[in-house]
């Protein structure tokens, strides 16, 4: 049997841009991305706590240390700048793994977005 878990997480990032007229996706500093092992293309789920949305794109890599979380296209309409956000990636895996794996957990500057 196969389940569906936490792969990684960043916790609490501030929305630093959102995009309407672009192809749809959210921008994440790539040190973060490699930080939290998310890919470009990888589906994201998006968790805005200060109006309680959750959305789901694909990530796209911003520039490195810039601290950039931008939403793009109609994932836009669903945030503020300035807004913190969780951002989750998930895997399927056997049970049995999945005892033992442990997720790639994130916490960035919230000041900055920047890894400390």
């Amino acid at each position: 049997m196969q389940i569906e878990v936490v792969k990684s997480k960043i916790h609490r990032v501030k929305v630093t841009g959102a995009k309407l007229n672009y192809i749809g996706s959210i921008t994440i500093d790539e040190d973060l991305m490699d930080a939290a092992n998310i890919i470009q293309g990888e589906k994201v789920q998006i968790v805005n706590n200060n109006n309680g949305e959750r959305l789901e794109t694909y990530a796209i890599p911003g520039p490195r240390q810039s601290g950039e979380i931008t939403l793009n296209g109609a994932a836009a309409r669903k945030v503020a700048q300035g807004d913190i956000l969780i951002l989750i990636t998930y895997a399927r895996m056997d049970i049995e793994k999945a005892k033992t794996f442990k997720p790639a957990l994130v916490f960035p500057n919230e000041a900055n977005n920047l890894l400390r």
